[in-house]
């Protein structure tokens, strides 16, 4: 069994249409590589209340949790709150996050920007070279900044963490429609039940009209069930398989 992995995506500026969500793309692709299974990608305001409960759920039901956005100094940045009210946890000053913030900024340091140090009681810290971005983790969830570059480098350093079995993947590029296919799909299954089955059309390709994924973590499993299909389509249908 693959380990599950839920996304939670925090920001009013994200549901307004003022910033574009390139951070679900990204978990997306960076845990499937790693062989986990994404199973949830919810996006919500910056409201302590709504941020607790879905993190809190989220928490019960999969195995890793990851939140963006929500962690700097200003009044919408209420995610380490949101949190920590879903657990039932006090909110407090981690002593590592102040320090370093007072070597590097001196006299610049205020009320606002030591908001930054602030995490969920008993939080532990991981890529901890980052001054104002390291990753929060809290049991399961890890806490991550919503800017897209820092987050990314974050996620790199720790990554290896979550690799598990991979998957493997096999694209057929199939000449004729859905309509056509749709009965073959639906018997493949039937022999391979515990195959991962995706089929796209795609328009306005002179080449194919569908891209069937199929993928497993049985190698041979899958390689049994590629053949099977290909052998039920029509002689000329393959495009190619990749």
């Amino acid at each position: 069994m693959s380990k599950t992995a839920g996304i939670v995506i925090i920001g009013n500026e994200v549901l307004s249409g003022k910033t574009q969500d390139t951070t679900s793309y990204f978990f997306c692709t960076e845990l499937r590589q790693l062989g986990d299974e994404v199973k949830k990608i919810s996006t919500i305001q910056d409201e302590i209340e709504l941020i607790g409960r879905e993190v809190a759920d989220f928490s019960k039901r999969f195995d890793y949790v990851f939140t963006s956005g929500g962690v700097g100094p200003t009044h919408d940045d209420v995610t380490i709150e949101g949190i920590a009210h879903g657990f039932g946890l006090k909110v407090v000053r981690h002593p590592d996050i102040e320090r370093r913030m007072r070597q590097r900024l001196g006299d610049q340091v205020n009320d606002v920007r030591l908001r930054m140090a602030n995490v969920p009681e008993g939080a532990t810290l991981l890529a901890t070279e980052a001054l104002f971005a390291a990753i929060v983790k809290i049991h399961n969830v890890y806490i991550f900044p919503g800017i897209p570059k820092i987050l990314q480098e974050r996620f790199h350093t720790i990554k290896e963490a979550f690799r598990e079995k991979p998957y493997f993947l096999k694209n057929v590029f199939v000449r004729y429609g859905e309509g056509v296919i749709a009965a073959m799909l639906n018997d493949l299954l039937v022999k391979f039940p515990e195959l991962m089955l995706g089929s796209y059309p795609v328009l306005d390709l002179p080449d194919y009209k569908v891209k069937v994924t199929l993928e497993s973590k049985d190698s041979q499993y899958l390689d049994q069930a590629l053949q099977t299909f290909v052998a039920s389509l029509p002689a000329d249908a393959v495009q190619r398989i990749d």
